[in-house]
C-alpha cells in the first residue's frame, strides 16, 4: 500500500551545496524547522530536540552534501517518521522539495495544516539562507 503524497517546493537564490550546508546541519534546525524549534542537542552521536510530542530524535539519512536532506524523526513512542526533503539545482539557484505523506489516520485538515507548516519552514529557511550566505549569481 502507498500513501497519497503532496510535494511542497520552494526556490532559493543559493546553490545546492549552500542550501545543504545550512539546512543539513542539525544545529540550524531550530532556526527554520518549527516542529523542531525548541532547541537541539547532540548526545553520543545522536541529535535530540523537544517537540510538542516530547523528546524526539532527528537523523539525516543523506548524503546531505548531495542535497538529500531526508530525515527520520523518532517519536517518543518509538515510531519513526521518514521525511523526504531534496534540494535540486534550479538554474543558478536551487529548489527544495519536501514530500508530505498523508499517513493513515490523517484528515484532510491535518494535511492542509502540515502543508502550511512546511511552507512556513521553507520560508524561514529562505530567510536564514539570505542572512547567512551570498546569493548565487
Amino acid at each position: 500500500m502507498t500513501w497519497p503524497a503532496v510535494h511542497i517546493s520552494r526556490a532559493f537564490d543559493h546553490d545546492v551545496a549552500a542550501v545543504s550546508s545550512v539546512a543539513g546541519d542539525p544545529e540550524n534546525l531550530p532556526a527554520w524547522a518549527a516542529g523542531l524549534s525548541a532547541g537541539i542537542r547532540h548526545d553520543e552521536g545522536r541529535w535530540f530536540t523537544d517537540s510538542p510530542m516530547g523528546v524526539v530524535e532527528v537523523a539525516f539519512t543523506g548524503p546531505v552534501e548531495l542535497g538529500i536532506l531526508d530525515h527520520d524523526v523518532t517519536l517518543p513512542d518509538g515510531t519513526v517518521v521518514s521525511n523526504p526533503l531534496r534540494v535540486v539545482a534550479n538554474d543558478q539557484g536551487s529548489e527544495a522539495v519536501f514530500t508530505l505523506f498523508r499517513r493513515d489516520g490523517m484528515s484532510e485538515a491535518d494535511v492542509e495544516s502540515d502543508v502550511r507548516l512546511v511552507r512556513g519552514d521553507l520560508d524561514r529557511l529562505a530567510t536564514l539562507l539570505d542572512e547567512r550566505l551570498p546569493r548565487s549569481r
